[in-house]
């Protein structure tokens, strides 16, 4: 049988995937189409229910629960790895509510983390992540939410940090942040997703066994990052939550999910 994969080419998700896609695992006959985008166009895509399984935000899982459902491996959350809203000026809050702030798409989850710290800005940009710090550094926005490998570079570029967003989210709901995670399409059967989820799970797996070994399909999406940022993003991004859920990880997707239904 062979599904349709897609994840983005995100240092933590080639790393997650490197095993399963390039055949250092036995998949057990199920083969994958694999298509690497960044993350809003995956959750477009998976609001177009287009692939059979997918890396989402999980801020735009409320509008998937009915055709989706997220996977016990291969996610993104932890403690200190939100996103951060950055300028190369410091304006106060009164002036941010009048600012132009750049967001690394609509259906994400650091749009969601954003609206809760500053729910009454009202001029947001939608970019893709990379093009963020340059529209800062030129004047088309006056501030933006970075993510990524770009918390470890911004200062490099001369920008600022206004706020840490995953901070602030740990503040107010003491719960790790859900950033990103892996859904299956309904239509898949359920011991399908099952085999899936199990797969990923041995693919992280056999990724940190062999760390901090980079291997070369990691450096090969990685956008001409250096090899010590690419430790860094798989270091933050890539844990025991990676691995499994489990009843915490679920529990902080299940809160993150209320916070989006208020908002």
């Amino acid at each position: 049988m062979k599904l349709t994969l897609g994840f983005s080419p995100c240092p933590n998700d080639t790393f997650i995937f490197d095993a399963l896609v390039n055949h250092k695992i036995d998949t057990g006959g199920l083969e994958f189409d694999v298509v690497l985008e960044d993350v809003q166009t995956l959750n477009e895509w998976a609001l177009e229910e287009k692939l059979d399984i997918t890396k989402i935000s999980f801020g735009v899982l409320p509008l998937l629960l009915n055709h989706y459902s997220v996977l016990n491996s291969g996610s993104a959350l932890g403690e200190g790895v939100g996103p951060l809203l950055v300028s190369n000026k410091i304006p106060d809050n009164s002036s941010l509510e009048d600012a132009t702030i750049a967001i690394p798409g609509e259906n994400t989850t650091a749009h969601l983390l954003f609206s809760l710290a500053y729910p009454n800005v009202k001029k947001k940009k939608y970019m893709v992540f990379h093009e963020i710090e340059n529209a800062i550094l030129i004047g088309i926005v006056d501030a933006g939410v970075i993510i990524h490998e770009n918390r470890f570079t911004y200062q490099q570029k001369g920008l600022k940090k206004i706020m840490d967003l995953g901070e602030y989210w740990e503040q107010q709901l003491q719960i790790p942040i859900p950033l990103g995670g892996i859904v299956a399409h309904h239509r898949l059967s359920e011991p399908t997703r099952l085999q899936v989820d199990q797969l990923i799970r041995k693919s992280v797996e056999y990724a940190f066994e062999k760390y901090p070994l980079i291997s070369d399909y990691v450096k090969l999406h990685a956008q001409e990052m250096e090899q010590e940022v690419m430790k860094q993003h798989i270091d933050l991004y890539v844990n025991n939550y990676s691995i499994n859920l489990g009843v915490e990880g679920r529990a902080a997707i299940a809160k993150l999910l209320e916070v989006a239904k208020k908002r």
